[in-house]
């Protein structure tokens, strides 16, 4: 099978082109890409869009308290690619808590269950969200875990438990900070 380039007599060979097709259909895979969460009641429902800028364990004091947990696995996205999906009103569905300090960010939770679903960042134009409370298989796993997979430890000067891992670890955002070696 021969193929010919917009008509010019430039000739490519097969596996050359279905090499470019699959690469082609990998990026614009990875662009459409959609995540979906919910709550724990699934009383709220979100979904974003397109690649994460952000995939790491948040060993922030405001996660640690606001989970109740050592740290959580936090993915950032554009805020452009986040959107409400449940049909009631957000006044009716959600709560929202802006930190004194951090006037800037907005989280939002849950007004049946409590559960603390996204962080809105107005300063960067990020909105994250908890790996945990996104979209499972039938097993239990998170679909799309290789998209979805953390690549570093964020603020882990403030952690409460050591963690010995091969992900690096940063006082603040991944490559935005000092890294720490451990």
């Amino acid at each position: 099978m021969e193929h010919r380039c917009l008509g010019t007599e430039h000739q490519f060979p097969t596996p050359v082109l279905i090499y470019l097709e699959l690469l082609i259909d990998r990026l614009l895979s990875n662009m459409s890409k959609l995540f979906k969460g919910a709550c724990f009641c699934g009383f709220i429902s979100y979904e974003v869009t397109g690649p994460p800028i952000l995939r790491a364990y948040c060993h922030c004091t405001y996660c640690q308290r606001l989970a109740g947990a050592p740290f959580v696995h936090s993915i950032h996205f554009p805020t452009t690619a986040f959107r409400w999906t449940h049909k009631q009103p957000d006044c009716d569905v959600l709560d929202s808590f802006v930190p004194p300090a951090k006037p800037h960010k907005t989280r939002y939770r849950c007004k049946n269950c409590g559960v603390c679903v996204a962080s809105k960042n107005n300063l960067a134009g990020k909105t994250s969200v908890w790996a945990t409370h996104l979209e499972r298989d039938e097993k239990g796993a998170l679909v799309h875990w290789d998209d979805l997979k953390p690549t570093a430890h964020i603020y882990y000067d403030t952690h409460v438990m050591d963690i010995n891992d091969e992900l690096s670890k940063w006082t603040g955002y991944e490559n935005e900070s000092e890294q720490i070696h451990t």
